[in-house]
């Protein structure tokens, strides 16, 4: 995955978390993965796997389109 994309998906992890007003803690729970390593997702410093990505995009009640699809941040 480009840099770019990847940074997409983070900032999309962070802003559906916040607007679903859920912790880090709460959602790390949910998705049965540690906080540190969702904080760290979030951070860019882990990029987490396409498994992962589809169990977190469960938890958030979103497709897993929302997180990864590039194509909206153009249409912003």
């Amino acid at each position: 995955m480009a840099n770019s994309t990847v940074k997409f998906i983070q900032e999309n992890i962070k802003r559906i978390r916040l607007e679903r007003h859920l912790t880090q803690e709460q959602l790390s729970e949910l998705c049965s993965i540690s906080q540190d390593y969702l904080s760290e997702i979030e951070r860019g410093k882990k990029t987490p796997s396409l498994k992962r990505l589809i169990v977190i995009a469960e938890n958030l009640k979103v497709p897993l389109s929302k997180l990864v699809d590039i194509e909206q941040k153009n249409k912003s």
